[in-house]
């Protein structure tokens, strides 16, 4: 048998640890407990979301429990120039940005207050002014993006990473290899955050690649590929915290695999129940990274079991009054389709949005 290649393969680089042991973290007690509030809040928001899209009252939604730690930590790593490509996944990557419960529910509801004016699915968000770029639909066509974007930041003289975040499915995907591969050439400085969550949608892992590990592909593409347990907050952290690092100083892009597990299924089109055993999700929940971070806060001596149940119940209510005025807010009008064809309309368009106007009138098509 052949050995196997090394997780750090660019040799003219400073090699990164790939145990990341907890006791390592970088976040002060202060920082774990806002990370802690922040996970709270991604998971209370995941299972609303999830039971509002199975009462009909949004359209679609892909759950993330189980993968909190590894969203927040590696989020909480970077810094608000950064720029973000996300999957669809990232709801814990968004409230670590700052994006504010109500845009996120106005989104998935698409109401007038959207900013993507209802023309992107539920759960396929994105903020410019967060440096968040919109999520899309097709696996993996953010990574060669954030590349792309490595690439003109660095001609404009802007010191910042691009970090792509994709789940284990992508890795087999054409933008994987090509993005991997233009990033290894001309040593962007980018961030691929792999969340092995084993499944991607019914087909498990060792199903998809004979791979050891997934950060060991970081080798064919020259540079280091780093395992790191997705459910440790702190060790996500310092992981995500030395590949930048290493990007600023121009050693080139980082892959790291986070092995987390997803508790729910893959989207709300989907039935995980079928495809595995509900014994193996029940295994995977002992290492529930919203609960292991809670059990490190107390053992610590900087929380307790009053201020947690305060918590959850507080963060229940702010998502309840969030969502009455979310849905108390109107639909967008029917013709807000035509806004922002051209940023100039042309007198076709104008036409065309008389015409509709009129329609709407004369009772031919509703409001």
């Amino acid at each position: 048998m052949r050995p196997r290649a090394p997780l750090v393969a660019d040799s003219q680089a400073a090699p990164i640890d790939p145990s990341f042991p907890a006791s390592a973290s970088e976040l002060t007690s202060d920082q774990q407990l806002a990370a802690y509030r922040t996970m709270v809040l991604a998971r209370v928001i995941d299972e609303r979301c999830l039971m509002l899209q199975r009462q009909g009252r949004i359209g679609f939604y892909v759950p993330m429990q189980g993968q909190e730690a590894a969203q927040v930590g590696a989020a909480l790593a970077l810094q608000p120039d950064d720029w973000i490509f996300p999957a669809y996944r990232e709801l814990g990557v968004a409230l670590v940005r700052g994006v504010p419960l109500r845009a996120l529910l106005d989104q998935f509801l698409g109401n007038a207050r959207d900013v993507l004016k209802g023309r992107q699915m539920p759960n396929h968000y994105g903020y410019r002014e967060h440096n968040f770029v919109v999520a899309s639909s097709p696996i993996g066509t953010q990574i060669s993006q954030a590349v792309g974007a490595a690439m003109a930041a660095r001609r404009r003289g802007d010191r910042i990473v691009t970090m792509a975040f994709f789940g284990d499915g992508a890795t087999s995907s054409n933008d994987f290899h090509a993005g991997l591969n233009f990033a290894g050439v001309f040593r962007t400085a980018t961030i691929f955050f792999c969340q092995n969550n084993q499944w991607a949608i019914s087909l498990p892992r060792e199903r998809q690649t004979r791979s050891r590990t997934l950060a060991e592909k970081a080798a064919a593409y020259g540079m280091p590929g780093v395992l790191v347990d997705g459910n440790d907050l702190g060790a996500v952290h310092r992981a995500v915290a030395a590949a930048r690092r290493r990007g600023l100083a121009g050693d080139g892009p980082t892959l790291i695999e986070a092995s987390v597990y997803r508790f729910g299924p893959h989207s709300t089109s989907d039935d995980p129940h079928r495809y595995r055993a509900d014994a193996e999700v029940a295994e995977a929940k002992q290492r529930d990274p919203v609960h292991r971070l809670k059990t490190a806060l107390i053992g610590a001596g900087v929380w307790d079991e009053a201020r947690d149940q305060a918590l959850w119940s507080e963060t229940r209510s702010e998502f309840a009054r969030t969502l009455e005025s979310a849905e108390g807010t109107p639909p967008l009008p029917p013709s807000s389709f035509l806004d922002d064809v051209f940023s100039v309309p042309t007198p076709r368009l104008e036409e065309e949005r008389a015409r509709f106007d009129a329609e709407v009138r004369e009772g031919v098509v509703k409001p």
